[in-house]
């Protein structure tokens, strides 16, 4: 009786076969992208120049071939929720200066220019493009295409890339680059500034003058273009990004954050200083500037200005932003490592911080997304939680709170 009954179940979807999916992908191509390219402005011809012979990249990360079911979520391996200080490689980071120094010097009547046109800071400049490709060294050599059309059909965020897909079309029917000409990571992003298809459109620009934005071959274009990119996301002129600083222990670590900006000169009459024992610049005193605390008190501690988010724009991490102002001090300043040790952080499991940010919510707390991730807005309720409760505010989640925050 169990051999019959079970005969009656339904039987799983067979999987598709690869030639399938891949007619699949020819037809979806035809049928329905071709018709929205066409509406944006792009042209029959650039688009069957595009697509000759493309066929899936079936090694690319992230893919979700019809009729499959994404993948679970995978345990968080973003460096600020696991462990900061492996982010911030010394040796790396002294590679990187040592030559971003010569690259300034090599590139030094460039980077003049690029700084009075836009207001960007040279080592700013320097330092993206080393963070992104390595000072343009990199090996970026998958055709973005492919990958963006691989991915626009079968990925966990297929109308992200759709746009982006669509984006690479108009630069291709632009004339800009040609279809074999237009490489970029497995990720999509494109040439020395590590431009998605829509950031290029928006933020490219042709500085040497030769009549195109050329961010691959090009290193006054590239500085140029990752100039504008900051400048056109807000960056203001004459201004750092942060400093490093020490929190005095009468001071709450649960004061961070863009929402709780205040004049410079007002974060210094609570005690805080910079590690350097340097006063605050006269100029900066009555400028805005933000409590940074990524590890909470486990961790270097921050005042910075509103262009430490304007570079989190090109990259939406405090981490990536940090190494971004460290680096360019470095190459500017000749200035090194971080003087506060990334403390032991990052081994609490997501659910437990999780389970964290729901008892603050249910306390009235806001903790952000409640996402298990200990975003500046969990570790700030989590520090006035602490302090209300006669705990020494940590504005990080660890082990230790979990049997008392329920």
């Amino acid at each position: 009786m169990l051999v019959a009954s079970l005969a009656l179940l339904p039987l799983p979807a067979a999987a598709q076969s690869r030639p399938d999916i891949e007619r699949q992908f020819q037809a979806w191509l035809q049928n329905d992208l071709w018709p929205e390219a066409s509406k944006s402005g792009v042209s029959q011809k650039a688009f069957k120049a595009a697509f000759d012979g493309i066929r899936l990249n079936w090694d690319l990360p992230d893919l979700v071939p019809p009729g499959a079911a994404p993948k679970k979520e995978q345990k968080q391996s973003q460096a600020e929720f696991s462990s900061p200080g492996a982010y911030f490689s010394e040796k790396r980071l002294q590679g990187l200066a040592a030559s971003g120094r010569r690259l300034a010097k090599t590139h030094a009547a460039t980077l003049r220019k690029v700084e009075q046109d836009y207001g960007v800071p040279g080592e700013v400049i320097l330092a993206v493009w080393g963070r992104e490709s390595g000072y343009g060294r990199a090996d970026i050599p998958h055709p973005a295409i492919e990958v963006l059309a691989t991915k626009a059909f079968m990925s966990t965020r297929k109308e992200m890339f759709r746009r982006e897909l669509v984006a690479a079309l108009h630069i291709i029917d632009g004339g800009d680059r040609t279809p074999t000409q237009l490489k970029g990571s497995w990720a999509g992003a494109m040439g020395q500034p590590q431009f998605m298809p829509t950031s290029y459109l928006k933020y490219a620009v042709d500085f040497d003058g030769d009549g195109v934005r050329d961010i691959w071959n090009s290193v006054p274009d590239s500085l140029a273009s990752i100039a504008n990119y900051l400048r056109r996301k807000g960056w203001e002129a004459g201004r750092g990004w942060g400093y490093e600083v020490r929190i005095p222990d009468g001071v709450s670590c649960a004061q961070e954050g863009p929402d709780l900006a205040r004049p410079i000169g007002k974060w210094s009459a609570t005690g805080i200083g910079r590690v350097s024992g340097k006063p605050f610049p006269k100029g900066e005193t009555g400028a805005s500037g933000m409590m940074l605390v990524p590890a909470g008190t486990h961790g270097p501690e921050f005042i910075v200005t509103p262009n430490f988010y304007v570079i989190k724009e090109y990259n939406n991490s405090d981490l990536y932003a940090l190494f971004i102002g460290n680096l360019a001090d470095r190459i500017a300043y000749g200035s090194g490592a971080f003087s506060g040790a990334w403390g032991d952080v990052g081994k609490m499991l997501r659910s437990d911080v999780l389970a964290m940010q729901k008892a603050l919510v249910a306390k009235g707390y806001d903790v952000g997304k409640v996402d298990g991730l200990p975003g500046y807005k969990t570790r700030r309720s989590l520090g006035d939680w602490q302090s209300k409760s006669g705990l020494k505010p940590t504005c990080y989640p660890d082990a230790s709170l979990k049997a008392k925050l329920r």
